[in-house]
């Protein structure tokens, strides 16, 4: 680990400050408030430290309409539910007050009498800071006294051109990813038993790492093992463990399970001085029905219109302007404050439809143009987005959209919803289903490999392999591939060669990286024992990290990973062989890639395959290497296949090369071909006798599995493989006015290829 410090968060002396004010509330703000339209309201909105009549204390301010009282009760006054009333702010139905002698650290809720009569206890909205569950309360605290140490890794984020630069994530679940021991948390049944993995509610297992154990040994891991950005599931203060922080209660506090908010900005610091990046998710479509939080927040519903089919939770009403500015405010809010990277918005496709979820055909509701979209929803997206180009134009904007909803990645002026990048959820899916089909039945599945690549273009796309992917009992990805154990860790390891040289970003779950074997389970840590006590599990994590710095190293694998002169095929259509070939094309024609990927076991000796240049061509990667878990058939050191000018898969040249099975192989042109014509070699010696009449093999027979009998590899005929198949035509708008400028290298590039 690293034994470079941060510089502490430092405060000036407390001696030292002037009186706090905290700015009042004006008619401007109450009007941007209820249109919807005021971006900064936690400046506002919720507690803050103020002076009023040289004496020192906090002010507080909630929004709750048709109600009959409001006070607020907290430490400072003992939970006296009659000391502190607060009074509307003109005629809004905003609420606020002084408390005088109110101090930081102090907890507090609003209790909200309704008109008929019910007392509601509830946390803040806008708090920065939320006790640690099971408590429930609010913690009166201020973010603005940290010392940030990244203006260097703001000013580059702001020079570069994300949509040109790698882009792979490291999904993390905070809770999860390491933990001090492995004691069960919690008290024991009256049998002195601890809830299990089968329980409905498992005991934690061992104790939080906290922010500052993170800022650490999670930056240092990430580093070392070449992820370009950590995306964290959602850290919004949630009350129950088992939602992995999706069903939120406090969306302006950071959990206090690992820390206060300054230490999280202290683990975004170090993530920003090591060079990786910090996406977020966040959780607009709905929140948790916990009593003390935003649901029925008057004894109505208010934040929320309706409750979600599936999951139970509360969707926000878009169509009221002040549930807009609370949530356009939050998202600002973080990437202000926290210096966040990057936004992942969580289930956006629940948001788009109003019947999601929804089966039966009685119960379906339709817009005023008889159509099913969300109409407010997806206009308060592209609100969301809109506010977020203006004023973090260098922020990634990420959707989880599962639908064929069109133009995701497309700016709102060009009738888009304004994202950089849209999850992948078909090539996911696709991919998953074929790689846990067994070997025999590959070839009748071979689309769906391929599919992909026919709308890969159409929006900016991330491949995810995501925590969605392990649980629920779907399986560990290692769980899900066919074959005994060697097999099972060379197709887990042919699944990540694929997606990395796949186009678009990438995103992969914490544990994928070591092949563990159960599925992810929030309540303990990731099974680490595993590389330490397993050769193979220790193998295939430094695979991925070989395969990620592969990623980083190589720009054809990224500068065009979002449009189509990024990709081509060589060959689609092997199914027979379970085999695909494809070039990776970057701004330099000397950069460019061929990969060719064996999802089958069989092994070839001498395989022909196109290439798209003539010249040497080295094996700069091979994922069956030994040091990777692999059966080292190509042999230990790298080696160059020269092309031939033998046409094969549409290309003027091909080389011949070992495959091995269940494997994949990267190759780079180093220069001119070596290779020499027969005819001059022969030239160059003594003319011989011929002794027999026997035509030499086809090259078409060497395309045949190593250990194959020569009865059936002459059978094979010489054949050209079919056209590749066609690319998707669309031509996609960035999202972003600054990732215009890579089409203006297209057509370049594509004459010097055809020259």
């Amino acid at each position: 680990m690293s034994d470079t410090k941060l510089k502490p968060v430092t405060k000036k002396p407390a001696t030292r400050k002037a009186a706090p004010h905290a700015p009042e509330l004006s008619k401007d703000d109450v009007y941007l408030f209820g249109i919807g339209m005021w971006e900064r309201s936690w400046e506002k909105m919720g507690a803050h430290p103020d002076t009023q009549n040289r004496t020192r204390g906090w002010r507080f301010c909630v929004w709750a309409p048709d109600v009959k009282s409001v006070h607020v009760i907290g430490e400072f006054n003992d939970w006296d539910e009659q000391a502190n009333p607060l009074v509307p702010v003109r005629t809004s139905a905003i609420w606020e007050g002084f408390v005088p002698g109110a101090e930081q650290g102090q907890l507090y809720k609003y209790l909200i009498e309704t008109n008929e009569g019910e007392k509601l206890y509830k946390a803040d909205p806008y708090a920065f800071k939320a006790e640690c569950p099971p408590g429930t309360a609010s913690v009166l605290w201020t973010i603005d006294d940290y010392q940030w140490n990244d203006a260097a890794w703001l000013k580059r984020r702001a020079g570069h051109n994300h949509m040109s630069q790698p882009l792979n994530i490291y999904e993390v679940h905070i809770g999860s990813w390491k933990r001090h021991g492995d004691a069960p948390q919690g008290e024991p049944d009256e049998h002195g038993n601890y809830p299990g993995p089968m329980d409905p509610f498992p005991a934690q297992r061992g104790e939080f790492y906290t922010y500052d154990d993170l800022s650490v040994e999670l930056v240092d891991y990430a580093r070392d093992m070449g992820y370009t950005h950590i995306e964290v599931m959602p850290l919004m203060e949630h009350p129950f463990d088992g939602s992995w922080g999706y069903q939120t209660t406090g969306y302006f506090a950071a959990t206090s399970r690992y820390g206060n908010p300054q230490q999280l900005m202290h683990f975004i610091d170090a993530c920003h001085e090591a060079g990786i990046g910090v996406i977020m998710d966040w959780v607009p479509g709905g929140f948790c029905a916990d009593d003390h939080g935003l649901a029925t927040f008057n004894g109505h519903m208010l934040f929320e219109h309706e409750i979600h089919p599936n999951w139970g939770t509360h969707k926000f009403d878009f169509a009221r302007g002040e549930v807009r500015s609370f949530l356009v405010s939050n998202v600002l809010y973080w990437l202000e404050n926290f210096h966040v990277d990057g936004i992942r918005m969580d289930g956006v496709s629940s948001m788009l439809y109003l019947n999601f979820g929804i089966d039966d055909p009685g119960q379906k509701k339709f817009n005023k143009y008889g159509t099913e979209e969300d109409l407010d929803a997806s206009a308060f997206i592209r609100q969301v987005n809109c506010a977020v180009e203006a004023h973090f134009p260098d922020v990634m904007m990420m959707a989880e959209e599962s639908t064929a909803w069109p133009l995701v990645t497309y700016p709102p002026q060009d009738g888009g919803l304004g994202f950089h990048y849209k999850w992948d959820m078909g090539w996911m899916n696709d991919t998953l289903h074929y790689m846990q089909t067994d070997f025999p039945w590959r070839p009748g599945n071979h689309g769906l490999l391929t599919f992909s690549i026919m709308y890969a273009f159409t929006e900016n796309f991330i491949c995810p392999l995501s925590h969605d992917e392990v649980v629920h009992g779907k399986c560990s990805l290692i769980g899900r591939m066919p074959g005994d154990w060697w097999r099972q860790f060379a197709g887990l390891r042919t699944l990540a060669f694929y997606q990395m040289t796949h186009p678009g970003a990438k995103l992969n779950f914490m544990g994928n990286e070591i092949g563990q074997f159960i599925e992810w389970r929030y309540y303990e840590s990731i099974q680490w024992f595993l590389t330490e006590q397993y050769e193979t599990h220790k193998h295939h994590q430094a695979f991925i990290k070989a395969l990620n710095h592969l990623y980083t190293a190589e720009p054809a694998l990224y500068e065009r990973g979002y449009t189509d002169d990024g990709f081509t095929w060589i060959d689609a259509d092997n199914s027979k062989q379970s085999i695909v070939s494809f070039v990776r094309q970057g701004e330099d024609i000397d950069d460019d890639l061929v990969i060719l990927i064996n999802f089958d076991p069989a092994s070839y000796e001498s395989f022909r395959v196109g290439v798209p240049r003539e010249g040497d061509w080295e094996v700069i990667f091979d994922s069956d290497r030994p040091e990777f878990g692999g059966s080292g058939y190509a042999g230990e050191e790298p080696y160059t296949c020269s092309s031939e000018p033998y046409p094969w898969n549409g290309q003027m040249d091909s080389i011949e090369i070992k495959v091995p099975g269940l494997a994949g192989v990267v190759l780079k042109r180093r220069g001119p071909s070596s290779y020499k014509p027969p005819a001059v070699e022969e030239a160059k010696a003594a003319p011989k006798k011929r002794t027999s009449s026997v035509k030499p093999k086809t090259a078409a027979a060497k395309n045949t599995p190593a250990k194959a009998k020569a009865s059936t590899a002459t059978k094979a005929k010489a054949k050209v493989a079919a056209k590749p198949a066609a690319k998707a035509s669309a031509t996609k708008k960035p999202a972003t006015k600054k990732a215009a400028t890579k089409a203006k290298s297209a057509s370049v590039k594509s004459s010097a290829k055809n020259a």
